[in-house]
Formats: structure tokens, C-alpha cells, sequence
């Protein structure tokens, strides 16, 4: 018997500081660039891969066991965005009644190739000290490094987002409320969340004009999550600026940070950004801390969004993770309240969007 490693080919990690990692392949035989990030998430990696947020960048999971519970499609959050995948070890054979493949096929059938038997707790030092840089997952070592270096995240939104709009209608009986959710990339739960709430939700594409989504008189307005620098969607920041003070209005994620860029503030960077289900959130507004899922790599300067007012904030590093407009009827959070992996601490933020269309104080 062949042992499965001397079955398999080397690939190797390159950073853009020049540094090496060998692996070995799997997924599809490609080589591929993106920005490397790391996930700190020690379940979920069937959400992480389908999250839309994930476009452009290569995913690196500090948790080293992946595969074991196979590829479960009803978990899936959207399609496949992720240009690279990197883990410490993969399962072959995984064990889970839901199970419908595996992760090699997974990869394969979308094109994403992967990179395993890397030291994962080292890639992740150095993304903490230096900050996330582009990588190539690739079967040789170029010579040259100027392609690689040169790559950035643009034109994210449009890749993901859907073409044309549709209609879900509530979970059982007549809808109670009619919410339109603008789709920069949108996790699927953030529609099932509304629709056990008894709302029906259209879901628009991101280049859907405001005066589209008021046309239809909704109840409330949905800003999704979605991928890359939210200053680059000018656009959706002018369509925002006309919805806000007009309906109810949530926004997660890039949604949050659409929002306080179309209220006049701004947004930065992060050195590596916060991607896992272990961000622990203040309640600016009581005793409450909460643990909750995120991704992203940008964050709202809170002083700088003179009408809103932080509602939470990350007990990590203190950086914006909430707002309230009072007098414009939004409310964002930089979270994810409707992480289908867990935690379900801030699921409760849905049932407040939900009051609040019926004309109830937040």
C-alpha cells in the first residue's frame, strides 16, 4: 500500500515577503494567488467556504483537523468564493450522517485548489506580526514575485452578488412583514433568519437603485455582508444615503460599513482582520458581553460618523462593532447575528429589526 503521502503531490505557499511553506496538493490542480487570511473557527469550515465575504482571498484555518465532518450542502451560505484553501491536516474519510462528499471533491469540483500538511500555527504568527499579504498556492517556486505582489481584492461585490432579483416567501401562513435585502454578498441565513420571522424577503442585486427597493414599499431594508474594501462600492453608498431616514433599515458586516461611510464617516483596514466564532462583543448599552462570528478585514473609524452613535464594541482591540442612527431609523453591527455555525448569541437583534418595523422602540 502506497502511503497516501507519497501518492500525493508538493505544492508550496509563497508569501509575498518571500517566504516558502511546503505542503502537499489537493482540491483542483491549479495554482491560484489571493490575499491570505486566517480563520480562528474550530467548527463551520462548510460555511466558511461558502461565504461570499471570503472572494479574492485564500483561506488558511488555524484549527488543524478539516474534512471530518464531510460537505453538507444544507449548510452551504452561498457559492464557493475563496481563491486558495490551507489546512494543518485533512480528513479523507469523514463521518456525519449529513454528509454528501468530501472536501477534496468539494475544491475540486469548483476549481479551488488546496494545500495541506503546512504549518498552520507558524503561517498564522506571521499574519499577526505582519499583517495579511497576498500568497500563490503553486507546484513551483517562481523566480519572480512582482504578479504576486501587485494582486489586490477589487470588484468583489459584483462578482458575488446575485443577477437578478427573487422572492422568498415567509416561513408558514401570509407574511407579516415585507423586507427588501440588498445583496453584497449575502449569507443565506440572513433571509432564513427573517423568514422565520414571518417576513418575506426580496433580495436585490447590488446595483439595484433606491428608488427601486422604495418602489416596493418595504417594511424594512436588509444590508448583507459581503466581501473587499467598502470604500470601493460607491455606488451602494449613494443608494444608501437616499434609503436612510425613509424605512427601517439593518445593516451587517459591509452593510455596517456601507452605512457609515454613507453617513459621512470612514473606514480602515485591519492588520489581520477578525474571522472566526469567538469575537467577544461589549453591549455599550448594558452588562452584556457577547461571543460572536465575524468576518472581515476593514472597520468603521467610530469618531468619524458624527450621526451615529456606538452601540457595541470588540473587547479584543476596542474597534467599532456597532452603531445606532438615531433620527435616520438604521442600525448596523459588524457581526454576524445570523452565523449558521454559532455562536446564536445576537440572533436576538433580528427579532429587534422585527419590532421595529412594527413601529416599536428599539
Amino acid at each position: 500500500i502506497i502511503p497516501r503521502e507519497a501518492s500525493m503531490k508538493t505544492g508550496y505557499l509563497v508569501l509575498a515577503d518571500g517566504q516558502v511553506f511546503q505542503g502537499l496538493r489537493f482540491g483542483a490542480e491549479a495554482d491560484t494567488v489571493g490575499e491570505l487570511v486566517f480563520t480562528t473557527g474550530m467548527c463551520g469550515y462548510v460555511e466558511t467556504l461558502t461565504d461570499p465575504s471570503y472572494a479574492g482571498q485564500i483561506v488558511l484555518q488555524t484549527y488543524p483537523l478539516i474534512g471530518n465532518c464531510g460537505i453538507i450542502p444544507e449548510d452551504f451560505e452561498g457559492d464557493c468564493h475563496v481563491r486558495g484553501y490551507v489546512v494543518r491536516e485533512r480528513c479523507d474519510h469523514p463521518s456525519n450522517f449529513r454528509s454528501e462528499g468530501d472536501l477534496d471533491g468539494f475544491l475540486k469540483e469548483r476549481g479551488v485548489p488546496g494545500l495541506y500538511g503546512v504549518d498552520t500555527r507558524q503561517l498564522t504568527r506571521i499574519l499577526r506580526e505582519s499583517g495579511v499579504m497576498n500568497a500563490l498556492i503553486c507546484d513551483q517556486v517562481p523566480p519572480d514575485l512582482s504578479v504576486l505582489r501587485s494582486y489586490s481584492v477589487s470588484g468583489a461585490v459584483e462578482a458575488v452578488t446575485r443577477k437578478e432579483a427573487a422572492v422568498f416567501p415567509p416561513e408558514g401562513g401570509s407574511p407579516r412583514f415585507r423586507v427588501a435585502l440588498l445583496d453584497y454578498g449575502a449569507k443565506r441565513n440572513i433571509t432564513q433568519e427573517l423568514r422565520k420571522r414571518g417576513c418575506e424577503v426580496t433580495v436585490f442585486p447590488a446595483s439595484t437603485a433606491a428608488e427601486t427597493v422604495l418602489a416596493m414599499e418595504p417594511d424594512g431594508v436588509m444590508l448583507s455582508n459581503g466581501p473587499g474594501d467598502p470604500a470601493e462600492n460607491v455606488y451602494q453608498i449613494a443608494q444608501i444615503q437616499k434609503l436612510l431616514g425613509k424605512v427601517p433599515l439593518f445593516g451587517i458586516c459591509l452593510g455596517h460599513q456601507l452605512t457609515a461611510l454613507a453617513a459621512g464617516g470612514k473606514t480602515y483596514k485591519l492588520k489581520y482582520g477578525h474571522r472566526g466564532v469567538n469575537q467577544p462583543v461589549r453591549d455599550l448599552g448594558g452588562p452584556r458581553t457577547y461571543i460572536t462570528s465575524q468576518n472581515h478585514g476593514y472597520a468603521v473609524d467610530a469618531g468619524s460618523v458624527k450621526r451615529g452613535r456606538v452601540s457595541f464594541a470588540n473587547a479584543n482591540d476596542g474597534t467599532c462593532e456597532g452603531l445606532d442612527y438615531p433620527g435616520l431609523r438604521a442600525f448596523t453591527v459588524q457581526f454576524h447575528p445570523e452565523a449558521r455555525g454559532g455562536p446564536r448569541d445576537t440572533a436576538f437583534l433580528f427579532d429587534r429589526f422585527v419590532e421595529w418595523m412594527k413601529g416599536g422602540e428599539r
